[in-house]
């Protein structure tokens, strides 16, 4: 009797059968052309579509309670305010300073020092860089000469050695047999002065710049795909291990090559660390404190480029401050014994048996009872310990609609941040004749950590208030009017200075290409690092390390461009500066096409990572229609969809074309 009532209330003797405890309905289902036959009365159609039970997984598919961490999973582990969760996000930001040591080492291990000719006794008279003023020149000869006076005419950290021209390979300080050289950033000796890397030899001084750029970006794409492989804790741990051996044996390089070389793999090392903790990190917070977590980080790690100069002074030798900046990782190995895998990548890729071993270890260590699992996670995972599991490669994101057009734009958006962040820098510093900004090696640097360190304050209101994407648009817009005024507003101002009495002159260029350049930088490194923080949430668990490594290698590639526009003397400065300002215009069109993550759950599989459509940058009006259908509201289509076959003609007027149930 009450199987013919639920019949009769479903439709009327219609052949679809009862849903099973989960939702699914069983293998065994009716004809659906018997279905069809049974249209429920007219008056009826809304109730039946709305009681309509939801449609069947996939076979195959485990429970989605299970694949819901943030939902179900996360809050059994008490969330944040568990104290294992503290700790392990206290031990993903504590290597943040050893890998800002690591990042910034070729600011002192590759400046250029002042140089000149040795004499019969010492004592030879000046024949130093050209383009260092008479002042320094007297200075450096002089016998009261020191390293913290030197520093006002270094080239340092912010200009790159040059090659020589055809006028100054017949100069005699490219003639010497033997030269001094004198050091303005802290050592007494680095690699430049170590080797005569200078004149002839200064190509070498960029191979050993792109060598660790180009370690960071190979160490990206690989090891963001071996994470999403076995785990994002092997590759730490073998990264951290890497390190150590190549890190060291850096020290004891007897040439530029050996020293290259190393440096190279010594990036792709650090690659796997910088990317496995972001990810980790990403993937242990609930969706309201990402970014805040991921904004401390990136603080701990400008606190290493704050320390760096005293390190240096501190060290003095080269490879005595290499060895200081990588023995640090050293403490990284007790992490074999106290890190966990990541659950929720263990979660997403159905490795059930190592997940509950985790989940009881965790609530084990929290002293928290397993009575507090209202949702029943714990006895689910026990019916789905047999399944194998089901791991997705980075390739799988060919065949998807939504999800490759995310990663490309967020892709381009970080190539042409860093990229062009290059460009403003050299044009604060002057590409030409000027050497640096203030004359001063550690006033450049710190002018430059500055900007960064007030990049990142600006970001967290501005991320916090408008989003994900509208932070990102607002930056980038920033970027793109920085570039655009510099590039227009300054080649005028150039124009009217040469008329007499026009009032200008190159002193206001000046000031108006270090405002814009200032304001550039500033805007140009938020676009990079919020684009790599998008990626990570919209990019779905199971690719979410090769999701990084694409988009951390764009933004490698964008860093790579100043070593090879230094290489080429800064010769296309202008038209690399131009292309990078277009590039600027055509991210602005594509970061509308981007979902806007903030407060959202992350995506555990590509499915997931599809639903995440764009969604208005202001939100529709009470009884408006959206264009585009919100996670939620898909996964409702998707039902009406699957049981549409069962009703007759007249659904299409109780729903709208695009799928919604009408107001």
């Amino acid at each position: 009797m009450a199987i013919d009532r639920r019949r009769e209330e479903g439709g009327g003797g219609g052949g679809r059968q009862l849903p099973e405890e989960n939702g699914s309905l069983p293998a065994g289902e009716a004809d659906p052309a018997a279905a069809a036959t049974a249209a429920p009365p007219a008056g009826g159609l809304a109730a039946e579509i709305q009681s309509l039970p939801p449609p069947p997984p996939p076979s195959g598919s485990c429970n989605p309670l299970l694949l819901d961490y943030d939902g179900s999973v996360l809050p059994l582990l008490g969330g944040l305010g568990g104290g294992h969760q503290k700790t392990l996000i206290l031990l993903t930001w504590i290597p943040a300073l050893f890998i800002g040591f690591s990042q910034f080492s070729d600011s002192f291990l590759l400046v250029q020092p002042v140089s000149w000719c040795k004499g019969t006794d010492g004592q030879g008279n000046w024949t130093g860089h050209p383009h260092l003023p008479a002042a320094a020149r007297g200075l450096a000869t002089s016998p009261s000469y020191n390293h913290s006076s030197s520093s006002s005419y270094s080239r340092g950290m912010l200009a790159a050695p040059e090659l020589p021209t055809p006028e100054g390979k017949n100069d005699s300080y490219c003639d010497c047999s033997e030269r001094y050289h004198r050091i303005s950033a802290g050592l007494q000796q680095n690699i430049v002065s170590k080797w005569d890397l200078v004149c002839d030899s200064a190509w070498k001084v960029h191979i050993a710049k792109f060598s660790l750029l180009v370690g960071l970006i190979f160490g990206y794409l690989i090891t963001g795909c071996i994470a999403d492989w076995v785990g994002r804790r092997p590759v730490l741990l073998f990264s951290v291990l890497f390190i150590l051996i190549f890190g060291l044996t850096v020290a004891l390089s007897v040439n530029v090559t050996m020293f290259s070389t190393l440096r190279f793999f010594e990036g792709f090392c650090l690659a796997g660390i910088i990317l496995s903790l972001y990810a980790l990190r990403i993937e242990l917070c609930p969706p309201g404190h990402r970014f805040m977590i991921t904004m401390v980080a990136s603080f701990v790690a400008m606190a290493g480029q704050f320390l760096m100069p005293g390190l240096a002074a501190l060290c003095r030798d080269w490879q005595v401050l290499q060895a200081v900046i990588i023995c640090p990782f050293l403490l990284m190995l007790l992490y074999w014994f106290v890190f966990p895998e990541s659950l929720r990548w263990l979660m997403a890729t159905q490795q059930f048996e190592a997940a509950k071993k985790l989940i009881l270890h965790i609530t084990h260590k929290d002293r928290t009872s397993t009575e507090c699992d209202i949702k029943g996670v714990l006895p689910e995972l026990e019916r789905e310990l047999g399944r194998r599991p089901k791991k997705v490669c980075i390739v799988k994101v060919v065949g998807t609609r939504n999800l490759w057009k995310n990663i490309v734009v967020l892709c381009v958006n970080s190539l042409t941040g860093y990229g062009i962040h290059h460009c403003f820098a050299k044009s604060m510093m002057g590409h030409e004749d000027k050497m640096s900004l203030t004359n001063n090696f550690y006033a450049d640097y710190y002018t430059m950590a500055g900007i960064t360190l007030a990049s990142c304050l600006a970001m967290c209101p501005v991320v916090g208030f408008l989003g994900r994407r509208g932070g990102l648009l607002l930056f980038m817009i920033l970027t793109a009017l920085a570039s655009l005024l510099q590039l227009g507003l300054l080649n005028l101002i150039g124009k009217y200075s040469q008329l007499p009495d026009s009032g200008m002159s190159d002193t206001v260029k000046d000031k108006f290409s270090t405002a814009f350049s200032i304001v550039g930088m500033f805007s140009s490194h938020a676009v990079g690092s919020l684009s790599v923080f998008f990626c990570a949430e919209i990019t779905p668990t199971v690719i979410r390390g090769g999701g990084l490594g694409l988009v951390q290698a764009s933004a490698g590639f964008g860093m790579l461009t100043a070593p090879i526009m230094e290489l080429h003397n800064q010769k296309g400065y202008f038209l690399h500066h131009v292309i990078f300002a277009c590039c600027t215009l055509i991210c602005i069109i594509c970061i509308l096409l981007l979902p806007e993550s903030k407060n959202q759950n992350l995506p555990e599989n590509i499915p997931d990572g599809e639903h995440y459509t764009r969604q208005p940058l202001l939100p529709h009006k009470k009884g408006e229609q959206p264009l585009l259908l919100t996670n939620s509201e898909l996964k409702d289509y998707s039902g009406l969809h699957d049981s549409a076959a069962a009703v007759n003609d007249g659904v299409t007027e109780s729903v709208t074309a695009n799928g919604m149930k009408a107001m």
